[in-house]
C-alpha cells in the first residue's frame, strides 16, 4: 500500500466509498476491513462531514466491537461534535480493551478540560506521564501540550515542554517552543535554571544557549544574554536568530557598533526584513552616521512603505544635520500616513521655525500644547519660538499659561526672560527673583534659554545671591 501512486490510491478510495454506500443501502453484504473503516472515517472527517464520519465509526464498531482504535476515533469525533461526556464513556470502553494508546489519554484530557473539570484532566496527565516512556512519552507530551494550549492552560503547556527537554535535551521543536512560552509567561528564572542544566549535560546545544540568552534578556540582564548568544553563535555561526537577538541586546546597552556588526550578519544569513534595516538605521543614527542611517531607513521603507515612523526617522537624520529643508518632505510623508501624530507635527514645527516660517511653526506648536497641556517640551518650544522671532509680549503671555497648566517654576524663568528682553527690566528682575526663590536649581534652564541675560550685572548679582546661599546650605549639610 505504501508503494501506491496517488492515482491508484484515489481509485481504491473511490471503490471503497462505493462499497460503503451499497452496504448502507442494503444493496450488498460486504465485509469491510477494520483498516478500511479507519480510512472512511478519516475521509469524511477531512472533508468536514462530521455526521458521516460518526456514522462510519458506529458501523465500524458494530462490525468490530473490540476495536479500541475505532472507539478512540469515534471519541475524537464526538469531542469535535462537543459531546464530551459521551466521548468519555466511549474512551472508558476503549481503555478496557487497550490502555496503551497515547491518544486515549490525550482525548480524555481534552474532554475533561472542555467540561471544565481541570483537576481530572491534570490527574490523567500525571498518570499518562508515568505510563509512557521514550519516544511515545515525548509524542504524548507534544500532543497534550497542543490541547492545553487550545484551552489556555498555558502553565501546563510550559510544563509539557519542560518535561520533554528533561528527557531529550536536544529536541529542537521543544527548544523553539519553550523559548516562545518563556517569554509569553515571563518564566525567565525557571527557564534559566532549566537551560543551565541542559547545557551542563549538552554543552554544544546551540539552541539551549540561545534560550538561555533570551531568558537573561527577558530579565534585562543584557551582558549575560550577550555572552549566551556568543556561545550559541560559536557553536553554529549560521544561526541568524542568535545574531538578531545579539544585535538587540547590544542596542539595549548602547553598544551600537557591535549591534551593527551582528545585524549585518542577519542580513547575510536570512531574507532581508524591514525591522533589521530599521534597527541598523537606528544604530547608525545613534553613532551620528546620518547618511548610512538614511540608507538603511530607505531600505526599510522599500519593504514596508506604509510605516510612518520610517519616514519620520529619515526626516530626523536631516534635522540632526541642520538640513531642515530636506527634512520637511519626509516628515510630511509621515504625517500624511498618520495625521494625528503630535510628535511628527512637533518636528515639522521645529523645521519651520529654523527656516524662518514663523506662522506655521507657531500654529503647530500651539496645536501640540492644546493636545498636551502638561507637556513641558511643547510649552518651551512654543515660548522659545515667540522669543526667537522677537514676539516677547506673546511669549510672556504663553509663559503665564504654561505655568497655570503645569505648575512648573521653569515658566516663571521664561516669563522673566521675556520681560527682560521687552524692556521691562524691573518687572523681569522681580519675576526672576521669584523663580530663584522657588526653584534655584532651574536657573540653568534660564541660562540656556537666555544666555544674553547673563551679561547683565543685575541678573548675575541676583542669581549669585540665591545660588551662593544654596551652596553654603549644601556645604553645612
Amino acid at each position: 500500500m505504501d508503494n501506491q501512486t496517488p492515482e491508484s490510491s484515489r481509485e481504491e478510495l473511490k471503490e471503497l466509498l462505493a462499497m460503503y454506500q451499497k452496504l448502507k443501502t442494503g444493496r450488498g453484504s460486504y465485509l469491510i476491513e477494520e483498516e478500511a473503516f479507519e480510512r472512511l472515517i478519516d475521509y469524511f472527517d477531512d472533508n468536514d462531514q462530521l455526521s458521516q464520519a460518526i456514522e462510519a465509526a458506529n458501523r465500524g464498531i458494530d462490525q468490530y466491537p473490540y476495536s479500541s482504535l475505532l472507539l478512540i476515533k469515534k471519541a475524537d469525533l464526538m469531542i469535535a461534535d462537543r459531546k464530551y461526556a459521551e466521548a468519555l464513556e466511549v474512551l472508558d470502553r476503549a481503555s478496557v480493551l487497550d490502555n496503551t494508546d497515547t491518544n486515549l489519554y490525550v482525548l480524555k484530557i481534552e474532554a475533561f478540560l472542555a467540561l471544565g473539570m481541570r483537576e481530572q484532566a491534570v490527574t490523567i496527565f500525571t498518570e499518562a506521564q508515568i505510563a509512557f516512556n521514550g519516544k511515545e512519552r515525548i509524542e504524548f507530551l507534544f500532543d497534550v501540550a497542543d490541547v492545553f494550549d487550545d484551552y489556555e492552560e498555558t502553565e501546563e503547556v510550559f510544563n509539557c515542554l519542560k518535561a520533554i527537554l528533561e528527557q531529550d535535551a536536544d529536541n529542537q521543536e521543544a527548544l523553539y517552543k519553550i523559548c516562545f512560552w518563556t517569554d509569553y509567561l515571563g518564566k525567565f528564572e525557571e527557564s534559566i535554571e532549566l537551560h543551565k542544566k541542559l547545557i551542563e549535560s549538552h554543552p554544544y546545544n546551540y539552541l539551549a544557549w540561545f534560550n538561555l540568552g533570551t531568558a537573561f534578556q527577558g530579565l534585562k540582564l543584557y551582558e549575560k544574554a550577550i555572552d549566551a548568544y556568543l556561545y550559541s553563535i560559536a557553536i553554529d555561526d549560521k544561526f541568524d536568530y542568535a545574531y538578531r537577538n545579539l544585535g538587540d541586546a547590544y542596542i539595549r546597552i548602547k553598544n551600537y557598533k557591535e549591534a551593527i556588526e551582528a545585524l549585518e550578519k542577519v542580513l547575510e544569513l536570512s531574507i532581508p526584513e524591514d525591522i533589521i534595516y530599521e534597527a541598523l538605521g537606528y544604530c547608525y543614527e545613534k553613532i551620528k552616521d546620518y547618511s548610512q542611517a538614511r540608507a538603511h531607513y530607505r531600505k526599510a521603507v522599500h519593504l514596508k512603505q506604509g510605516d510612518s515612523q520610517l519616514y519620520y526617522r529619515i526626516g530626523l537624520t536631516y534635522m540632526h544635520e541642520q538640513n531642515f529643508k530636506s527634512a520637511i518632505p519626509h516628515i510630511e510623508s509621515a504625517l500624511s500616513i498618520h495625521p494625528s501624530n503630535l510628535e511628527y507635527s512637533f518636528a515639522l514645527a521645529g523645521c519651520y521655525e529654523m527656516l524662518g516660517a514663523f506662522k506655521p511653526a507657531i500654529e503647530r506648536y500651539a496645536q501640540f500644547v492644546a493636545q498636551r497641556p502638561k507637556s513641558l517640551k511643547g510649552w518651551k518650544a512654543l515660548i522659545g519660538c515667540f522669543y526667537h522671532y522677537g514676539h516677547y509680549a506673546d511669549g510672556v503671555a504663553q509663559a503665564e499659561l504654561a505655568f497655570k497648566a503645569t505648575g512648573k517654576p521653569v515658566f516663571i524663568y521664561y516669563k522673566a526672560s521675556g520681560l527682560l528682553h521687552s524692556g521691562k527690566s524691573k518687572e523681569g528682575l522681580v519675576w526672576l527673583e521669584s523663580a530663584l526663590a522657588i526653584a534655584p536649581a532651574s536657573f540653568k534652564e534660564f541660562a540656556a534659554l537666555d544666555p544674553e541675560s547673563l551679561q547683565r550685572a543685575s541678573v548675575v548679582k541676583l542669581a549669585n545671591s540665591y545660588l551662593s546661599g544654596k551652596r553654603k546650605r549644601n556645604r553645612k549639610k
